[in-house]
């Protein structure tokens, strides 16, 4: 089972930028996708962002699309998500995740590993 452990989260004033990693190890890093989620005080856990085994493929919430971009290096084992222009209404507690499969998923349900977690708050 692939283990992860987030980097990265912080305060910025609105209109900043944050880049989050994802660090990950097993070696089935390269075939499986990968995904960010998150989770704002009182809310339900929210799909960001997902990427496929290669990184051909991506998918983005409608929240974040324009704003936010999610790439991966399998060499590093890492995933990121640049956010840009963020806004109070991203913060939340941020999640990594990993597939179970090689194509992009988007429903929590179809990722198996999460990380811990790192804290973004965008203050305005």
């Amino acid at each position: 089972q692939v283990q992860l452990v987030e980097f990265g989260g912080g305060l910025v004033q609105a209109g900043g930028s944050l880049r989050l990693s994802c660090a990950a190890s097993g070696r089935t890093f390269s075939s499986i996708a990968m995904g960010w989620f998150r989770q704002a005080p009182g809310k339900e856990r929210e799909f960001v962002s997902a990427i496929s085994w290669g990184g051909g493929n991506t998918n983005y919430a409608d929240s974040v699309k324009g704003r936010f971009t999610i790439s991966r290096d399998n060499a590093k084992n890492t995933v990121y998500l640049q956010m840009n222009s963020l806004k109070p209404e991203d913060t939340a507690v941020y999640y990594c995740a990993a597939g179970h499969r090689s194509w992009v998923q988007t429903r929590t349900a179809d990722f198996v590993s999460w990380g811990q977690g790192t804290q973004v708050t965008v203050s305005s």
